[in-house]
């Protein structure tokens, strides 16, 4: 979603951020080999991670990580986590400057993704890992954006909540209908899956612009879901946010339901995954050198 209604900086496609990075670096900075897998890469099994909350940075390390990971795993990976405070992640190409007026909460952390602000409060959080050779990973960054967002619309459906997807981009002020979410929510979310925008303007939490991006998951009309990606010879990385409505749902119904569509309409077989040890040291290493570090989070 854009910030404080300025223009669109068409630049760098944020949705789909592609790094020619053959190699995955492991926990000392090392690169490891891409061909080495473990598992089939054409196997229905899915890897289900439920983390809980984490601290920002690491949120953020472990998702890259992960995909670092890719082609060592050779599997899917669904992985739901929450935050140990109130943070805010922002997209990779954004001006830290123009984040920084944009939103009181701290910390900000660079997110490995492209799009805008998303205020973690009261939010629901996953990521979405695929491997390169993946059918997912060949999609082109609309097609993904859109079939994990039918995704969640399903599921959101098994829990007898109706939701859209943005038939198109959207801008607009909040309507009167916006009060029943802030009733519910200290901050309105930006979740932007499209380009970047800059927010050159003081926009306070609460007092954002509202709207859309095509393929939005949207609740009366207002949007509730978004994500932003980045796909490179490791696989394809999602990070997503959902802003519940304002009714009676638990994170838990909607990762059950995100697990029994997962398994209705791609046949994925669930495995519960516990990272290994490299994997931990590695995202251990990212939060010390990258995502706790000014000079990553400030370096535009």
């Amino acid at each position: 979603m854009p910030i404080g209604g300025k223009r669109v900086n068409r630049k760098h496609p944020t949705s789909n951020i592609q790094h020619p990075t053959p190699k995955s670096p492991d926990a000392g900075g090392r690169t490891l080999d891409v061909e080495r897998s473990m598992l089939g890469v054409g196997c229905s099994t899915w890897l289900l991670l439920n983390s809980g909350p984490g601290d920002p940075a690491l949120n953020m390390a472990l998702d890259e990580a992960l995909l670092e990971s890719m082609p060592r795993l050779g599997r899917p990976v669904l992985r739901f986590y929450g935050w140990t405070e109130p943070a805010a992640t922002f997209g990779y190409f954004q001006k830290y400057a123009d984040v920084e007026r944009a939103t009181h909460l701290r910390p900000l952390i660079r997110r490995p993704t492209g799009g805008g602000i998303v205020p973690h409060i009261a939010d629901w959080t996953y990521s979405l890992v695929f491997p390169p050779g993946h059918e997912w990973h060949s999609f082109k960054a609309e097609a993904s954006y859109r079939r994990v967002h039918e995704w969640i619309q399903k599921a959101f459906a098994k829990l007898n909540v109706e939701t859209k997807l943005a038939p198109c981009c959207k801008k607009f002020f909040p309507s009167a209908r916006s009060s029943r979410r802030k009733e519910a929510h200290t901050e309105k979310s930006e979740i932007c899956q499209g380009l970047l925008t800059s927010a050159a303007t003081s926009v306070l939490p609460g007092q954002c612009f509202s709207g859309c991006e095509k393929f939005d998951v949207l609740w009366h009309g207002e949007k509730i879901a978004g994500a932003a990606q980045r796909r490179n010879k490791l696989g394809l990385l999602i990070q997503g946010s959902v802003q519940p409505p304002p009714i009676s749902l638990s994170s838990a119904d909607w990762q059950k339901a995100m697990c029994v569509v997962g398994r209705g309409e791609f046949g994925a077989a669930w495995l519960d995954f516990a990272p290994e040890a490299t994997l931990w040291r590695r995202a251990e290493f990212l939060v010390g050198q990258k995502y706790s570090q000014p000079a990553h989070n400030r370096k535009r």
